[in-house]
Order: structure tokens, then sequence, then C-alpha cells
């Protein structure tokens, strides 16, 4: 690699990852009322990336791949703070500050193959508890094959019912991994929502499953077309890798949360802990639900306590509905969550998924 090709990906990657960082601060703390101060709260890291992503000069042909997908990583957060910056100029609203937030997938998408040349980003893509962990990195580093990694089976951005998945680079199939199966929020995308989960996963030694719903949103009403989906990826996740079946969560955001309830209260449902966050959940789903199927069954339910969308309410009755019908729930109420994603509830949920925390 030549001396100027180095200095230029020692003056990028700083400002590029913080300018992530920044992003997913605010993705995880936006709340409409607050939208002011939670832009005020990340600062201005575009300008640093700006400034360093046109610095950048001509680079020989062989680095071509290199510098394809680094500039693809600085152009979708720099598309993400654009729309952000608009609506933040009165240009533009809620919606349009959520359209900007999906090129941050994108990014990321763009980065993660750097992981494997440079441990600053393969630090990016650990949660902050394994930052620094040299074991792991160097497992990272060593283990990774072409049956590990990120695959997409017909899961192209705009595509409905295919599905995204994560295999840690130092997966071996003589012993079984626990699987989670993340599911997007109405009108998102597996793609897109596998990354909200990767960093812990990829972190604690977790198969990750990220499907698209079949329609704009899951089958929350009328004919189910999204369970068979789910169980035809399940099998074909599981006679690929090594799962053990012991440890099979079903989790999601939003209208995802709600249907891993329609789901996975269903007696033949294989997945053996559910975790629904910032859900929605109507009594009938209990009365429904098969009764020995609810007996013990592990649920953590995580909400925020400023949800606008589905209020915190909701998760209270919840709770005690499925506690009185038998199952073993663990709550979690995050008083600064809005409706957004709480990536740092996801080491907690894959402890309780591996037998580390007590129903609370």
């Amino acid at each position: 690699m030549t001396e100027a090709v180095v200095d230029d990906i020692v003056a990028v990657l700083p400002p590029l990852l913080n300018a992530l960082e920044a992003l997913g601060f605010f993705a995880r703390h936006l709340h409409p009322p607050a939208f002011a101060s939670v832009i005020n709260a990340i600062g201005a890291p575009d300008e640093a990336l700006q400034a360093a992503r046109g610095a950048i000069g001509d680079w020989p042909e062989q680095f071509a791949v290199l510098r394809n997908r680094l500039d693809g990583a600085c152009n979708e957060t720099l598309a993400a703070f654009a729309g952000i910056r608009a609506v933040e100029r009165g240009n533009g609203d809620l919606v349009a500050v959520f359209r900007a937030l999906r090129q941050v997938p994108r990014a990321q998408e763009a980065l993660y193959p750097l992981s494997t040349q440079f441990p600053p980003v393969s630090n990016f893509f650990l949660n902050a508890a394994n930052r620094g962990n040299e074991g792991l990195l160097a497992r990272l580093e060593t283990g990774a094959s072409e049956h590990t990694g990120i695959f997409h089976d017909h899961n192209e951005p705009g595509s409905r019912g295919g599905f995204s998945v994560y295999v840690p680079e130092y997966y071996r199939p003589d012993r079984g991994w626990p699987l989670v199966m993340a599911l997007h929020g109405g009108s998102g995308n597996g793609r897109g929502f596998l990354w909200s989960w990767l960093r812990d996963a990829r972190s604690s030694g977790a198969i990750l499953v990220a499907p698209t719903a079949t329609g704009q949103t899951w089958a929350l009403m009328g004919d189910d077309s999204d369970t068979p989906n789910l169980m035809r990826i399940l099998e074909t996740v599981c006679s690929s890798w090594t799962i053990d079946t012991s440890r099979m969560l079903l989790t999601g955001m939003s209208d995802g949360g709600t249907f891993s309830y329609v789901s996975g209260l269903d007696g033949a449902s294989p997945f053996t802990h559910l975790a629904p966050v910032s859900a929605t959940f109507h009594p009938l789903m209990a009365e429904m639900a098969d009764a020995r199927r609810l007996q013990g069954l592990p649920t953590f339910i995580t909400h925020g306590k400023l949800d606008w969308m589905f209020p915190v309410q909701t998760a209270r009755q919840t709770q005690a509905t499925l506690s009185a019908a038998g199952a073993e729930v663990t709550y979690r109420e995050i008083d600064d969550l809005s409706h957004t994603y709480p990536r740092e509830i996801n080491a907690e949920l894959l402890q309780w998924l591996n037998g580390g925390l007590a129903a609370s």
C-alpha cells in the first residue's frame, strides 16, 4: 500500500467513525420534542468528515475496491447528515429524518468489509465492552472463512420476503450457536435492521438473522404469510450452520416486536425466547395463544417511557397480562427511550438468552 494511500486512510477513518457514532447516538435519542437538543448534542462531525473526504487524492487502480468501499461509507454518512441538516433548517419533517437515517446501515454495509484490514474499523463493529478485546480481535482476524460473515438471500433494497444473516468470523461447526432472529419495524427491511444487532452478535458469538416481511409490514392482521416464511428461513439457516435449538431468540422493533408476539406465542413456534422492543400488544393475543406455550415462556419486554407511538402503559399492561398467563417475564422500562431502537439492550438480551439473567 503506497504512503499516500495510507495517509488518506489514516486521515479519513477517525472522522468517518466519529460521524457514524454520532448518527448512532442521534438515532437512539431521537424524540420529536427534543430534536434540537439531540442535534446540538452531536455537534458537527460531518464537517470534519467532509473536509477529510475532500482531501483524499487519486489512488492507484489496484486499490479501486478499497477506495470504492471507503467512498461509499463516507458518501452515505454525509448523505444522512445532509438529510438531518435539511430538517434542522426547517425543510422537512420527522419522516424526512427517518428517511435520512436509512443511509446509516448502507454506510455500515460499505464499511464492514474493511474490518479485516483495519483494527479501528473492526473495533467499531464491536460493542463498547469488547472494544480493545485483543483475544476477540485475533479470533475475528484469523477465523474468517467462506461460511462466515454477512450473507443476503433475496434481500436487495426494495425486495420483500428475503433475509440477511451474520455468522461470526470465528464460527466453528462443532458446537451449537445461539440464534437471534430480529424483525424490523414497519416499512423497514432486514438488510438495514441487521446493523442494529451486528455489533453484539459479533461480540458475543451469536448467529444473527434479519428477515424482511413479505408485505410492507408484518402480517399483524388477516392471513399470516410471514410465519411460514420465517420458518422457511429458519430451516435454511439451521441446515447451513450449527444452531443450539435451546437458545433461539425471536425479537423485533415496533411492528416487528408486535409480530414476535403474534408468531412467537403460537404453540408450534420453535423459538425458546421472545424479546419484543417498543411493541404493542392486545390482550386477545394472550387469550388466543396456546396456554401450554405460555407456561414458563422466557419473555423480555423493553419499552421507552417517552414512546409516542405505543405509550408505555401498553407495555406495563402486557407485562401483567403475560405474567398472569404463566410466562417468565423480564421487563425493562428505559426512561430516555422514545420510539427508537435501544442497541444497549442487546448485550443484556444475549446474556439472558445464554442463561445469565434471572427474570424480574
